[in-house]
């Protein structure tokens, strides 16, 4: 995507949806280095940072990844995958501020793939023991997200109208002051 053709940020946060059907193209280095910049760049508790991306693209490998869990299919048919890899959340002393870290830098990807025409689609990993074995990751670390980034195979999908419906009215999700 040309400089002139991207979006700004708020296109790119109103204009998203997840995209699961890729083309069968890698991704540009470039534009794969500004999503893990994204991410790098995003807020962390105590800018602890306390992060990992594991960056996958090999098609054989993205095919087993794509079994981690019983909604990652599309991981299968992706460029690239990032698996997000931080302290097990789950062990004694591990702040649970690491779930809103890893979930800004998992948006700020996203966003930085919308803005350049890349679709992107988050799995949760329900099979850690498998994740860690074709990742490679310390016992001490935890993949709970990966996500999946590629060119839509139907670049339509980019800019099609929003479903009617997607979204709960503003008015029902803000509460001022109180509940």
């Amino acid at each position: 995507m040309s400089p002139e053709t991207r979006l700004g940020a708020w296109e790119a946060i109103a204009s998203y949806r997840a995209i699961r059907q890729f083309a069968d193209r890698p991704l540009e280095p470039d534009h794969l280095r500004r999503i893990l910049a994204a991410g790098r760049r995003a807020a962390s508790s105590k800018n602890a940072q306390r992060w990992d991306f594991v960056v996958c693209s090999d098609r054989a490998h993205l095919r087993e990844l794509s079994a981690v869990g019983p909604y990652a299919d599309h991981v299968a048919g992706a460029a690239v995958a990032i698996a997000l890899v931080t302290p097990d959340p789950h062990a004694d002393g591990v702040a649970l501020s690491i779930l809103f870290d890893i979930g800004q830098a998992a948006g700020f990807m996203e966003i930085a793939a919308r803005e350049l025409g890349i679709g992107s689609c988050p799995a949760t990993v329900y099979d850690q023991a498998l994740t860690r074995r074709l990742l490679g990751y310390p016992a001490d670390r935890w993949c709970e997200y990966m996500l999946s980034f590629g060119y839509p195979a139907d670049p339509g999908t980019l800019t099609a109208p929003l479903r009617p419906g997607g979204r709960r009215p503003i008015e029902q999700i803000v509460h001022e002051e109180r509940w």
